[in-house]
């Protein structure tokens, strides 16, 4: 997983503005002429005294030292908050604000970090960490991938993110790593649709376990469910009476990965019926293939 080094964390001591001494100094000289002010009256409010803000680059640093020294996630990135709260729209914000997303992400809590980080990007869209920022959305989304019984929406978020990485940030470093990541959501996609496919095959509802594999075959191709898929379609097609289809469906899996355990037992289901596996071209299945030239 890509994340801020400590390299980098330690350097954004170094790069940052430094909040001028003099408007400090001034501030705090004019405060107390104002409580002398005040007192000579007699009419001093000790409560209506404005307490100065701690200077951004000195809670920016005590962020980095919860961060990297304590390890201490969640008030790391109260830490950053505080220093975009006292600093708006500054330099201080924007990578504070960034930091805030990566200290929640680093300590698990992921809402946190989807909500700060898609923040960062509709600020600061041309940023040359926007594309960090759409990483620790993606991963977030990617963290939470659940096991292929459960819902899969957290997976079909986490790969739009993914894919928008790729596509606004393609030279950057995590659009190489977000296109692995993409193929492992891929497979988890396909997975559940092959989980659903095999519970209609157990009930006898061939049309719709077809609707599942297809799914399989024209969307997630590239992934390792795809030859179970075409087995399926196969068994499917045979029993419905569909034999046109299922020969080809065994015809295709046979020329694309003929070295197949599920190639074997298409093809067995095939030459059950009398038949042999066939092409047709017109078939759904072969015009699938062929768009990726596969077929």
């Amino acid at each position: 997983m890509t994340s801020l080094s400590s390299d980098r964390l330690s350097s954004e001591r170094h790069d940052l503005p430094r909040r001028p001494v003099a408007r400090a100094a001034t501030r705090v000289l004019a405060l107390t002429l104002i409580a002398l002010s005040f007192g000579a009256c007699s009419i001093f409010n000790k409560d209506d005294v404005e307490i100065p803000d701690t200077p951004a680059d000195r809670l920016y640093n005590e962020g980095l030292f919860l961060l990297n020294n304590k390890k201490d996630y969640s008030a790391a990135s109260k830490k950053f908050e505080e220093v975009d709260r006292q600093n708006p729209y500054s330099e201080w914000a924007r990578k504070s604000l960034l930091m805030s997303a990566y200290a929640s992400y680093e300590g698990g809590q992921y809402e946190e970090t989807i909500s700060t980080a898609q923040r960062y990007v509709a600020l600061h869209p041309g940023s040359p960490d926007a594309a960090y920022a759409q990483y620790l959305i993606a991963s977030s989304y990617f963290d939470q991938i659940p096991d292929i019984s459960r819902d899969q929406g957290r997976t079909e978020k986490a790969l739009a993110a993914l894919e928008e990485i790729v596509r606004k940030y393609p030279t950057t470093e995590y659009a190489a790593s977000a296109k692995k990541k993409m193929e492992i959501a891929r497979d988890q996609l396909a997975g559940k649709e092959m989980d659903v496919g095999r519970y209609y095959i157990g009930k006898r509802d061939y049309t719709g376990a077809i609707n599942r594999f297809k799914v399989v075959v024209t969307r997630y191709q590239t992934t390792r469910h795809v030859e179970e898929a075409l087995m399926r379609l196969t068994e499917a097609y045979m029993a419905l009476g569909i034999v046109g289809e299922a020969q080809t469906a065994a015809a295709v899996l046979g020329h694309n990965f003929p070295d197949s355990a599920w190639y074997k037992d298409a093809y067995t289901l095939v030459k059950a019926g009398g038949l042999e596996p066939s092409e047709n071209k017109g078939s759904w299945i072969s015009r699938s293939f062929k768009k990726l030239g596969l077929g």
